[in-house]
């Protein structure tokens, strides 16, 4: 696009901002207001941005990770992508755009960034003739602000038994509403809500597309749905599992694989389950793969909290036709709707990252022509029937790290800079003291 007419445009619409914005490696999103009128010099020159903000906690925290503290905190150059500018409902006069993450050169994409990870796993699956397309679903819980809860936190609208419902009963100040259409006048593809299982806990679907755009506004849909509650004066926390008396938040992907004229190849009218040989390959090698996939779909030690028997989150290695207890459910919609749900990842996930993984999977499942073991039929969660998942963070990026065949799709740059950084997560983890360890034993020991 060309910068000039973009900024004459933007101009004309009431717009003098852009905020640029990209994700870090676990999925926060970074970035710098722009003011319109040095729009073509930051698409000249880019944005300099120190390159260990890939490596800083949460709590912002420089983890050491290579090529970041140890090469003297160099830069990373950070390029607008005017194709992704779309002006924010909330904010007048502003309008985000994603930012393309570069080395110092300005021109050698940056191997640590998210966006650049996922489209190496796109290439792996362009070279078999095939195109992934993903619909995410995210749930979420709201919070409002209570001095007296531990936390500060209570949850918004909490009572009980409001499962699946829309209106004020579960969401007395019509938060659902707003945001719906917030984020469908931002444009992303949002397509229906309701009030989730848990007291205070919501879920929007996103609607369907290539990979790279699904991440794309699955990542814009989080950073959004968060500061909109900001606005409100509460919160929105997509953390795994952040009660203990309540269940946890889902990230679900539905994937289906186009071959080179457009069609859905996972139908197969003729195969089992009409399924084709090529969606029975993909599945096998989700399954394969599972337990490095779990490293990037449940990156935080929180993460397998949400894990275990009866709780509607993954806990074994198993796929099932419209089984929502096994870790791949087979939807019932054939022909042009034929695809599979990845229930695995928790919303604390970068969509990046996840999703790269599991196209990396997929990839090599087709590659390799692995055959998947046969459908779980009733409830699940029988570890006697297949294998469990990784019970923590250290487990999960052990298994990773060993899989060689994933992160050799995924980039070594990335792979070492991701097992560093939450390695040093779960030990900065151990040396904590939590609330639990001193009511357990304070008192008495």
């Amino acid at each position: 696009m060309d910068v000039h007419q973009t900024v004459e445009r933007l101009r004309a619409d009431g717009i003098d901002v852009v905020r640029v914005t990209y994700p870090d490696l676990v999925g926060i999103d970074r970035g710098r207001d722009v003011l319109v009128e040095r729009l073509p010099a930051v698409m000249e020159h880019g944005l300099a941005f120190c390159r260990a903000v890939y490596h800083t906690s949460p709590q912002g925290d420089v983890v050491e990770v290579a090529g970041g503290l140890d090469a003297g905190l160099p830069d990373i150059c950070v390029r607008p992508d005017l194709a992704t500018l779309a002006a924010l409902p909330w904010e007048p006069g502003v309008a985000q755009c994603l930012g393309e993450a570069y080395e110092p050169d300005a021109s050698t994409p940056c191997e640590e960034a998210p966006r650049e990870v996922l489209r190496r796993s796109v290439a792996a699956l362009t070279d078999l003739g095939l195109t992934a397309v993903a619909g995410p679903e995210l749930e979420y819980f709201v919070c409002e602000p209570d001095p007296a809860a531990p936390s500060g936190w209570r949850r918004y609208g909490d009572a009980p038994g409001n499962v699946y419902t829309a209106g004020r009963r579960g969401d007395p100040e019509g938060h659902l509403l707003t945001t719906l259409r917030a984020l469908r006048d931002f444009g992303l593809g949002v397509t229906m809500g309701n009030h989730e299982f848990c007291g205070g806990q919501f879920e929007i679907n996103l609607d369907h597309s290539e990979a790279l755009d699904a991440a794309d506004r699955t990542f814009r849909f989080k950073g959004a749905v968060k500061e909109l509650e900001r606005r409100a004066g509460r919160m929105a926390t997509f953390m795994a599992k952040p009660f203990n008396d309540e269940g946890g938040s889902g990230f679900h992907v539905h994937l289906s694989c186009l071959d080179e004229t457009g069609g859905n190849i996972f139908e197969g009218p003729e195969k089992a389950a009409g399924l084709s040989e090529i969606a029975h390959q993909a599945i096998a090698g989700v399954l394969a793969h599972a337990p490095a996939l779990a490293a990037l779909f449940n990156p935080t030690i929180n993460s397998y909290k949400r894990f275990g028997p009866d709780t509607l989150a993954p806990w074994l290695i198993d796929w099932g036709l419209d089984n929502r207890s096994a870790m791949i459910r087979v939807p019932p919609e054939r022909g042009a709707g034929t695809r599979f749900e990845v229930r695995l990842g928790d919303a604390s996930a970068n969509p990046y990252l996840g999703m790269a993984g599991l196209l990396a999977a997929v990839s090599l499942g087709v590659r390799e022509k692995l055959t998947p073991p046969a459908p779980l039929e009733g409830y699940g969660y029988d570890a006697s029937r297949s294998a469990v998942l990784p019970a923590d963070l250290p487990t999960a990026l052990d298994a990773l790290e060993a899989d060689q065949a994933l992160t050799a799709v995924l980039g070594d740059r990335f792979v070492s800079s991701f097992l560093a950084y939450k390695r040093d997560e779960v030990a900065r983890f151990q040396r904590h003291v939590t609330d639990w360890e001193f009511r357990e034993y304070g008192y008495h020991l």
